[in-house]
């Protein structure tokens, strides 16, 4: 199980110049590029609560404060809560028999509300009293204000002038009414009509806040009186709550679980999906998976000597096919195609829409390669991927004339391939060597790129790969 933990020893640089390990990255089937998680657009699909699998739309979610209303976490360790019930006799005596209520108790850490003094529930619904912000008002006032403030702002910085026209084609041109229709269904806040403006009076006004000199005493207890830890909130506690952030363990109270999202993954290039889960928040499969180890050879490190400076030392990678069709590795010096990485940014039209997506460079920052490697000068061939042949302990009928000095082993669409690296002199024990090549291989791509070219097409790719198998160890006397 080696191989789980290699995924910071070999990278991929992407188009954008970036490196990632392969699991990390994307394969367009359209453009043919690699893609990361920089060079793609995020759109989010449906938001759901990991606990009760409820699923909404993004406008509802939004109202409810991207947060589950039936869920809770548990303030103390974050687990999810657990509803628990437990009978009581009637409060007034009478011999009606008991009654069931409800607590909310977590199973991990053995919190429940009871330990806050928060009352049992007669219904296992819910409907559970939660600790209102002290400052709700204010915030209000302070939302409301801005509110209006940023629309007529907006107002103002798309206000164009009017110049006059002999005659209208329809009514709402003359009366401006087509952009507010547009922003409608765009689902954008309407704005005023030309010629009108937001009345500076119907602003709600807002309180401001005023600094004050006088500070409260801290009490003596806390100079004579030893500190319970186990009875103080951590930072982690007190930011699972900005609004309230209790200081004492007593007074945390439980908070609405947080919704999750099902994402979709756009090329930035062509537009077209990379990633797309199902919608439904209990479903693990996707629609369109296109990760990079579906198309790109993997490589792997098998094992290697001990890494001396300025002595040759053998790493044998192993490479693997995972498309259905044969390919041909060969490896080369590393080429400078990628010199940066770029970014983007969405200019809005007058409508808020997005109008057009402009690039802008982004610095990338990259390790340099410090180990000098010898590269084989023979194309190595990988068989197709065949999910029997794991199986198959028979041995391969493939007969491929390989070196056996650069080739150790084969198996299926597997090959073990030997490299021999020298690490630089200047370098010194507990230094870590890293070695770079190009690699390029034949990919047959299945999408058709036009209406007319349907068939398969084939096409070379190469990719660079940055490789850090280990630490220098000292020198032998």
């Amino acid at each position: 199980m080696s191989y789980l933990v290699q995924e910071d020893f070999v990278r991929y640089e992407c188009t954008c110049g970036s490196l990632s390990p392969i699991p990390k990255l994307y394969f367009c089937r359209h453009c043919l590029k690699l893609r990361c998680g920089y060079c793609v657009c995020h759109e989010v699909d449906s938001h759901y609560c990991s606990n009760c699998m409820e699923h909404l739309p993004s406008a509802e979610a939004k109202m409810k404060k991207n947060r589950c209303v039936m869920c809770f976490d548990c303030p103390n360790c974050f687990h999810t809560l657990s509803i628990r019930a437990t009978t009581r006799a009637p409060e007034d005596g009478s011999n009606k028999g008991h009654l069931k209520h409800y607590y909310l108790s977590c199973f991990f850490c053995r919190w429940t509300t009871r330990d806050v003094g928060i009352p049992d529930q007669i219904a296992s619904s819910g409907n559970w009293p939660l600790k209102e912000n002290p400052h709700q008002e204010l915030l209000s006032s302070f939302l409301e204000h801005y509110k209006v403030v940023a629309m007529r702002e907006r107002s103002q910085k798309d206000k164009k002038p009017i110049f006059p026209r002999r005659g209208y084609s329809t009514y709402t041109e003359k009366f401006g009414l087509t952009n507010l229709i547009a922003r409608k269904r765009a689902g954008l806040p309407s704005l005023p009509l030309p010629g009108k403006e937001v009345n500076p009076a119907s602003i709600p006004p807002i309180k401001p806040c005023v600094a004050t000199d006088v500070i409260d005493t801290l009490p003596a207890s806390y100079f004579t009186d030893v500190p319970d830890l186990t009875k103080i909130t951590t930072i982690a506690q007190r930011h699972a709550n900005p609004m309230i952030q209790a200081t004492v363990a007593s007074e945390l109270h439980p908070q609405h679980r947080h919704f999750f999202i099902k994402r979709s993954l756009r090329c930035r290039s062509c537009e077209h999906n990379v990633s797309k889960p199902e919608y439904n928040p209990a479903s693990i499969k996707f629609k369109i998976q296109q990760a990079a180890y579906y198309h790109v050879p993997e490589i792997r490190i098998k094992t290697f000597e001990p890494l001396r400076a300025g002595k040759p030392s053998e790493i044998i990678l192993k490479v693997t096919n995972p498309t259905s069709h044969v390919t041909s590795l060969s490896f080369s010096p590393k080429s400078e195609v990628n010199k940066g990485g770029v970014s983007d940014s969405v200019i809005l039209d007058s409508l808020g829409a997005p109008k057009k997506t402009v690039e802008i460079p982004r610095p990338v920052v990259q390790d340099e390669p410090n180990t000098q490697v010898e590269l084989p000068t023979e194309p190595i061939v990988l068989p197709a991927r065949d999910d029997a042949a794991e199986y198959d302990d028979s041995g391969d009928t493939h007969n491929f004339h390989d070196d056996a000095n650069v080739v150790v082993w084969r198996k299926g669409n597997k090959a073990a391939v030997k490299f021999r690296i020298v690490p630089d002199r200047g370098m010194k024990p507990g230094d870590r060597s890293i070695f770079s090549f190009s690699m390029e291989y034949g990919y047959v791509n299945t999408m058709p790129t036009t209406a007319e070219q349907k068939s398969p097409q084939r096409a070379e790719m190469q990719v660079n790969v940055l490789i850090a198998p280990g630490l220098i160890v000292g020198n032998l006397d």
